[in-house]
């Protein structure tokens, strides 16, 4: 299939006023549980798992969904969806009728479309991108996610500032109207037809989950994100009412410290290639985890300007410690994966980790209503260590990069690793 540089373009656009508008969301939303419905931590739980809760419900069915449909206008289609969504909780605000249950709703259908979109995504990707520049493209889009999670941030507390909570949402409502627009632009590109259309789902999806679970590399890889991914959640839920409630930050300043992630994520991303080089993809995932502990200590430290200060330096350095382990993952399932089974990897990946997220929020969200947001953020920072546990406890540990792991066909069909 013919690698478009102009496709992969136009798909980095859409992605990237997609990204932006979502971390306008990532701000308004939970403010809007917070100043509006005046929402209790285990509230907050509930819109932050809900915001991921689709991962767990059909994270595994969606790799196979995508591989049936159309990519470019299944990708269209769900932006559309995320739009009306969105756009939905000012309507209903303005009518007099907003609740937790709304932004829950809310909340759950973005996820939905979000989870089919990435799965379209990102078999769209390899399409238009040579294998010897995935590393390079992922980390641009690593990249670019960083900036707009600096940017959008900061933008969505200027805008709660400035419009109030619910209206600054129209801001994420319009920018998926924009990302269609890009989309119709780019070429269609269908699935590889790997001769499974009549296979049923039940056997595509446990056909992928094995591929993920018995790799050798692939599959602690992703009990690594797993851990991650739990903390994250516990963060998500609890980052709103720490800063308003705790550090009684105003709507704008808690927009600018949100941001402060972007600016980690933004220089580890730019980081990425040069860490790979010198130190090897493999050993990227065994370091990275003892300065995601370090950093998630240190963001609850602290009252008034220190507090604020703590925040910005911890959230920093924990945003930026996953992002080169997220991007060496991602390209490594990339290239290893066979095509036919590549959004299904995708997917199940996503399903695994992904779906630990709402998880995290909702234990996060119930233990800080007896012992207090602060201590719950406190207590979850040192599970970050067992990732690079799992990852020393596998094969990787032996290797330099992800890719020595050497590859050959199996009976099936598909690819299993083989140990050099």
């Amino acid at each position: 299939m013919r690698r478009d540089a102009g496709a992969f373009w136009n798909y980095w656009g859409a992605s990237t006023l997609s990204s932006t508008g979502t971390a306008v969301t990532a701000v308004a939303l939970p403010l809007t549980a917070v100043t509006v419905l005046d929402a209790t931590p285990f509230q907050l739980g509930l819109v932050a798992a809900a915001s991921y809760l689709a991962w767990a419900l059909i994270g595994l069915p969606a790799g196979v969904i995508t591989q049936r449909l159309p990519l470019r206008r299944t990708q269209i289609a769900c932006d559309l969806v995320r739009a009306l969504a969105i756009a939905s909780v000012p309507v209903v605000w303005w009518l007099g009728y907003l609740s937790i249950g709304q932004l829950v709703a809310t909340a759950l259908v973005i996820n939905f479309a979000e989870v089919l979109f990435f799965a379209a995504s990102s078999t769209f990707m390899v399409s238009v991108v040579p294998k010897d520049e995935l590393n390079a493209r992922n980390s641009l889009m690593s990249g670019t996610h960083a900036v707009t999670q600096l940017g959008g941030p900061s933008l969505g507390g200027l805008l709660v500032q400035l419009m109030g909570a619910v209206p600054a949402l129209f801001v994420d409502a319009v920018s998926y109207v924009a990302s269609a627009v890009l989309l119709r632009r780019l070429p269609e590109r269908n699935p590889v037809d790997s001769g499974e259309a009549r296979t049923s789902m039940r056997a595509m999806i446990a056909d992928g989950w094995r591929f993920v679970s018995r790799h050798p590399v692939m599959a602690p890889a992703t009990w690594w994100a797993c851990v991650v991914n739990f903390v994250c959640g516990a963060q998500l839920a609890l980052f709103a009412v720490y800063l308003v409630r705790n550090l009684e930050a105003p709507p704008g300043v808690v927009g600018l410290l949100l941001a402060t992630e972007g600016v980690g994520a933004l220089v580890f991303a730019s980081l990425t290639p040069w860490l790979v080089r010198r130190i090897g993809s493999a050993r990227v995932l065994l370091a990275e985890g003892v300065l995601g502990a370090v950093a998630a200590t240190i963001i609850p430290w602290g009252h008034g300007l220190t507090g604020w200060i703590l925040f910005a330096v911890g959230n920093c350095l924990f945003a930026g410690s996953v992002v080169p382990g997220s991007v060496v993952t991602r390209t490594y399932r990339q290239v290893a994966s066979p095509p036919e089974l590549l959004s299904r990897v995708m997917a199940t990946v996503r399903f695994v980790s992904w779906g630990l997220i709402p998880a995290g929020g909702l234990a996060a969200g119930g233990l800080a209503e007896v012992i207090g947001v602060r201590t719950t953020l406190l207590l979850t920072a040192p599970l970050m260590l067992l990732g690079p546990l799992l990852v020393w406890a596998s094969p990787i540990r032996h290797l330099r990069n992800l890719e020595d792991y050497e590859t050959e066909p199996a009976a099936s069909g598909h690819t299993v690793a083989q140990g050099n």
